[in-house]
C-alpha cells in the first residue's frame, strides 16, 4: 500500500494524530504535522512511497510543529523535532515542507552509519551510478533534475548511501531540491515537472521541491554500481566542459564530503577507495546550458 491509496481523511488523521509512516529507499520515518503546508507537499511528493505498519520498526520519529507561546499566533513558526527534542531554531510556518525535508537530511547524514553517507547527488543509468560531490551551490541539484528529466533513474539529489558490504550506491529517492535560479531553469527545461510552490526569503533563498519520478520510487530497492563521480561546478555563462580527474583528486573529494567518513575508519577509506577505483572520474563545469549538460553525460554513458 503506497500513500497515494490513503483517503483524504486517513491521511489526515496519520499525519496529524497517529503518525504517518513512509518508506523511503532503506529508511523508514514516521512523521507528523499539523501544518497544511505539509500536508499538501506529502501528498504530492511522496504519494508513491511506500507505507510501514504500526508493527514495522520506523527509523525515525520526527514532528514539525508550531512553537509553544505567543508566537505561534503573532508570528507563526514551524520547528522540526526528532524523537519529541527540537535539534534547531524554528523557522517561519511558510518554510514548515522545507523544515521537514532539512529535518530528514539531518537525521540521515547523522544517524545511518550503516552506510558511509556522502553528501552528493547521485543518479543511474544502465546499473551504474553517477556521484556528483559537491558543497551547496555548485550545481549539483540542477544537473541531478536536468538528468532525471531526460531519463536518468533518480537515486538522491543530496544524500549518496554507500553500502558498507558491497560497495554499491543505496537508492534514497526522495523530492529533488532546488533553489533560486535553478527554480526557472529546470522549469522551463522539464516542462513535465511537478513542483511546490516557491518559498522565498529562507535561509537559501527561494526554495521548492520537485515531485520524484515515480518509477524512481518503485525502483528504490535496486542499488547501482559506482560507474562516474564528477565534480560539478556551475560558472555563470561557462562552456559546458567535462574534463578527466585523477583518481586521487576524486578520492578526496568523497572524503571532504563525506559525513561520517570518520565513524567507519579503516573501513570507510577501503569503501571510498574502491568506489573511486570502480568509477571514471572527472570535474564537470557548465554554465547553464542543460542540453549541453544532458549530451555530455548520455555520451559518457554510452560509450561505457
Amino acid at each position: 500500500m503506497i500513500v497515494a491509496d490513503l483517503s483524504p481523511a486517513e491521511f489526515r488523521h496519520k499525519l496529524r494524530k497517529s503518525g504517518l509512516r513512509i518508506r523511503v529507499g532503506p529508511i523508514a520515518a514516521e512523521i507528523r504535522s499539523p501544518f497544511h503546508i505539509v500536508e499538501s507537499a506529502i501528498g504530492l511528493h511522496y504519494g508513491a512511497h511506500e507505507l510501514v505498519g504500526r508493527d514495522e520498526f520506523a527509523d525515525f520519529h520526527v514532528s514539525v510543529e508550531a512553537p509553544p507561546g505567543l508566537r505561534r499566533w503573532l508570528k507563526p513558526q514551524a520547528i522540526f523535532c526528532f524523537d519529541g527534542d527540537p535539534p534547531f531554531k524554528p523557522l517561519d510556518a511558510t518554510q514548515a515542507f522545507a523544515v521537514l525535508e532539512w529535518g530528514l537530511n539531518w537525521c540521515v547524514a547523522s544517524h545511518c552509519h550503516q552506510y558511509l553517507v556522502i553528501h552528493a547527488a547521485v543518479i543511474e543509468r544502465r546499473g551504474r551510478a553517477l556521484i556528483l560531490p559537491a558543497p551547496p551551490g555548485s550545481g549539483k541539484s540542477t544537473l541531478c533534475a536536468a538528468l532525471v528529466a531526460r531519463g536518468w533513474r533518480l537515486l538522491s539529489d543530496e544524500l549518496t548511501l554507500v553500502d558498507v558490504a558491497s560497495g554499491c550506491i543505496v537508492p534514497l529517492p526522495r523530492p529533488i531540491s532546488l533553489k533560486n535560479q535553478s527554480i526557472a531553469s529546470i522549469s522551463e527545461f522539464w516542462r513535465g515537472s511537478i513542483m511546490s510552490p516557491v518559498i522565498h526569503e529562507t535561509l537559501k533563498g527561494s526554495v521548492t521541491h520537485v515531485q520524484p519520478p515515480v518509477e524512481s520510487v518503485r525502483c528504490a530497492a535496486e542499488m547501482a554500481r559506482p560507474g562516474w563521480i564528477a565534480i560539478p561546478r556551475y560558472r555563470q555563462s561557462h562552456r559546458t566542459e567535462l574534463v578527466a580527474l585523477s583518481k586521487a583528486a576524486a578520492f578526496m573529494q568523497l572524503v571532504d564530503n563525506a559525513f561520517n567518513y570518520g565513524v567507519h575508519g579503516q573501513r570507510g577509506f577501503e569503501v571510498l577507495a574502491d568506489v573511486t577505483a570502480a568509477s571514471e572520474c572527472f570535474e564537470f563545469t557548465y554554465g547553464g546550458a542543460l542540453d549541453e549538460a544532458v549530451e555530455a553525460f548520455d555520451a559518457l554513458a554510452a560509450r561505457s
